[in-house]
């Protein structure tokens, strides 16, 4: 049979079959369990079928089938009514606008913009306050008590204005700089434009909790399956296919359109035929922003709106888990799985009433989505963006002419030692209290080299790295308190583990490509932190205090917050060791290679997919490791005791906002970017600990731009030109502005051919070429 009549089939099996389950959800049919069971299986085989089989004109109805799918599933498991189906709707349509605007900044800077939300929070809150009456207890304002179609076109412009000055002040400032800075630089960001909406309600006489909720002009209510529908649902289901279908038309028939798709697929080569790109990529953050805007105005009328909080997990996780479904690229599909996961979200919450059980579907449907998903190589847009992307810069080695000299070799030595010894005696003189944050440093600073090895090197983005941190502990705690293994092999097997689960969840997002592994893992985080950590599902999790130390060895006990130091130090040299012995072995070689050129390294033979596993195993390992060592070193799982969750998916955003700033391309880097968040959180003054936040984060990427780990190696290098010169010694790598004149010929070509033959990429080609 050929594909077009395979894909007529599939069509007409999953029109019969979406037909019925429609009708099942939408007359309120209850059929018997096993007939659910039958039908979502041929619904959702038949969808899989077509989704992979169709072509021409039956590939543009592919878009359907996250939606159908989910609908499926939801109504086999929970059931919803049509009131809930339609609730679920119109939630997800709001995630679809949020998810949009992800998808746009994705394509058009090769970034994931945490920031999404909170562009639209600015806006919006002034529009509440535009549509407020006079303030309590106060004096009226001029402003306040506009009409509804005034205040709503002032947002808009106030939304676009937003988006113009964050792409003019900020984005453009890192416009040369790698993604993963520019990537931190939105979280930033999005915690000084949270900042301001606290502030704006005190310039119009109110506090950040009387913001008034949304009153639209007109009435219009509705009731289907015994859900009430006011004018907020309503506005929200007239107004979200009509933006979205503005876009659509936007980015087809304009002249402005057409250039924005053009720079989002290949801006190195828009720029050469003429296109402005500066005007085009300020026309892009001023859309996202609108759309921001108009996601978060509609959501304050059908949801809570807590100000101080539209970075919040509920909103954009699902919203990046969309995206991701639909490939960053397709509109249609991206609204298509919003709108789904919306529905099996509301279905979840009404039949169990709880939203923690949302979580691991929620992963499962973005594993399925990846794994379903076909990598359409022929697409026009390309993953590894030969413009936009950069990867992590390496600090480079001292260049051979010069390490053996002894104004380089003696300090470097004397840094090391200095460096050892303080660490090694803090237990002597350092108190208990701060010793426990060390030890916390030293965890942390394990985690960082887990992400330097698979986001540095492997160049696959982890956003969610505290995932198998979170699993890593639960199989650790599980071992120690209920099997009673010593810690060791409890460590051990920990590793192991977390080394699977990241082979098991890197293996779909490889073949999808892109940032689907760094959206994957965060999502990953939602049911680590919340649903398996959670002593109301899991009775093996310890309500308390561990029951029993940790037992390194038989008759070794840990106890204490000196020896718990000792170990962690101890597993953060091991870590450090076999990371260093990775990236000079063939593995890291190859894990570079296929960073910067994948095809090229496939060319020469290398299996791509099995090399950068060997990454994800290890980076696993270490991350896994790292978070037995932190339940055990607090002695109880932080979940339902009051505590912020450690493996939450803010905190892991925050990790590694932590090693970008010191710097993905080096170890050292890394633990640098650790010790630096930890000093200035729990050492400087007050004042001056906003240093630590994502906003000191934003500044210190101001002034450098590379992340503390290229300012130090910039300094280094600086230092060692000054040898060279006093020296008179020719190194190319650091004195390439050097005019040919100026250098002795006799030196030259020893010292260019001795600087080349230590070069990384040099070896790394001699290498794929053996």
């Amino acid at each position: 049979m050929s594909t077009r009549a395979d894909g007529a089939v599939a069509a007409t099996a999953a029109a019969l079959a979406a037909g019925t389950l429609a009708s099942v959800a939408v007359l309120g049919l209850e059929p018997g369990r096993g007939t659910e069971l039958v039908l979502c299986a041929v619904a959702v085989g038949a969808l899989v079928a077509f989704d992979v089989r169709a072509d021409g004109r039956l590939a543009r109805l592919s878009w359907l089938v996250p939606l159908l799918a989910m609908l499926a599933v939801a109504d086999v498991f929970w059931s919803p009514s049509r009131g809930v189906v339609l609730q679920g709707a119109v939630i997800g349509a709001l995630t679809a606008l949020m998810a949009v605007g992800l998808a746009v900044v994705y394509r058009a800077n090769r970034i994931i913009n945490f920031a999404q939300g909170d562009l639209g929070a600015v806006p919006a809150v002034f529009v509440l306050l535009l549509l407020a009456g006079d303030a309590p207890g106060g004096a009226p304002h001029w402003m306040t008590g506009l009409p509804y179609p005034v205040a709503f076109a002032l947002g808009v412009a106030a939304a676009a204005f937003v988006g113009f000055v964050v792409e003019r002040t900020i984005i453009n400032r890192f416009s040369r700089s790698p993604r993963l800075v520019l990537t931190v630089a939105t979280i930033g960001l999005a915690q000084l434009l949270t900042a301001l909406t606290l502030f704006m309600p005190g310039w119009f006489g109110l506090d950040a909790l009387q913001i008034p909720t949304l009153d639209p002009p007109f009435d219009a209510t509705m009731t289907v399956g015994g859900v009430n529908f006011d004018e907020n649902w309503v506005m929200v289901m007239v107004t979200v296919p009509v933006v979205l279908t503005l876009l659509a038309l936007f980015l087809r028939y304009t002249r402005t359109g057409i250039a924005v798709r053009a720079v989002a697929e290949r801006a190195d080569r828009a720029s050469t035929l003429g296109v402005p790109i500066g005007r085009v990529q300020s026309t892009v953050w001023v859309i996202v922003a609108v759309f921001a805007f108009v996601t978060i105005f509609l959501r304050t009328g059908v949801a809570s709106f807590p100000v101080g909080s539209a970075l919040g997990t509920s909103v954009l996780v699902p919203a990046l888990a969309a995206a991701v479904i639909g490939r960053m690229e397709h509109f249609a599909r991206i609204t298509a799985a919003a709108v789904g996961l919306g529905v099996v979200e509301q279905a979840i919450v009404i039949d169990t009433g709880r939203r923690v059980e949302v979580f691991p579907v929620l992963f499962l449907f973005v594993v399925a989505g990846l794994a379903l998903n076909r990598r359409r190589r022929e697409s026009r847009v390309v993953d590894q963006a030969v413009s936009t992307w950069q990867a992590a810069p390496e600090m480079r080695p001292i260049p051979k002419q010069l390490r053996r000299l002894p104004e380089v070799r003696w300090p470097r030595l004397a840094l090391f030692a200095a460096v050892g010894v303080f660490v090694v005696t803090l237990p002597l003189w350092m108190s208990n209290a701060r010793l426990t944050i060390a030890t916390a440093t030293a965890i942390i600073g394990l985690v960082a080299v887990s992400l330097v090895v698979l986001t540095g090197w492997a160049g696959h983005v982890s956003l969610g790295q505290l995932a198998f941190a979170g699993i890593g502990a639960a199989t650790a705690v599980y071992l120690t308190q209920e099997v009673r293994l010593v810690f060791f092999w409890a460590l051990v097997a920990a590793g192991a583990v977390g080394a699977l689960v990241a082979v098991a969840v890197g293996l779909p997002a490889v073949r999808a490509g892109g940032l689907t592994y760094a959206v994957t893992t965060l999502t990953l985080t939602l049911p680590v932190a919340y649903w398996l950590l959670n002593t109301e599902y899991f009775e093996w999790v310890p309500r308390g205090r561990f029951e029993h130390e940790a037992e390194l060895f038989p008759g070794v006990v840990v106890d204490s917050p000196r020896a718990f130091y000792t170990v962690s130090l101890v597993a953060l040299a091991i870590a450090v060791a076999a990371a260093v012995a990775m990236r000079r072995s063939r593995t890291g070689r190859l894990l570079i290679a296929l960073r910067d050129n994948p095809r090229g390294a496939e060319a020469y033979g290398v299996n791509a997919i099995r090399s950068t596993l060997v990454g994800f195993a290890f980076s696993g390992f270490l991350a896994a490791v790292a978070g037995a060592l932190f339940v055990h070193n607090q002695h109880f799982v932080n979940q339902n005791f009051g505590f912020a969750n450690p493996f939450s998916p803010e905190e892991s955003i925050r990790v590694f906002a932590i090693v970008v700033i010191g710097g993905l391309g080096s170890v050292p880097g890394a633990i640098l970017g650790t010790v630096y968040v930890f000093f200035v959180q729990y050492e400087l003054p007050y004042e001056w600990r906003f240093l630590a936040t994502g906003v000191g984060l934003l500044l210190v990427l101001l002034i450098l731009p590379g992340g503390l780990g290229a300012g130090l190696a910039e300094g280094r290098d600086g230092l060692l030109r000054f040898v060279a010169r006093r020296r008179g010694i020719v190194v190319p790598s650091l004195l390439a502005d050097r005019k040919v004149e100026d250098v002795p010929a006799s030196a030259d070509l020893a010292s260019a051919v001795a600087d080349a033959t230590e070069r990384p990429e040099i070896e790394e080609i001699a290498e794929l070429q053996q």
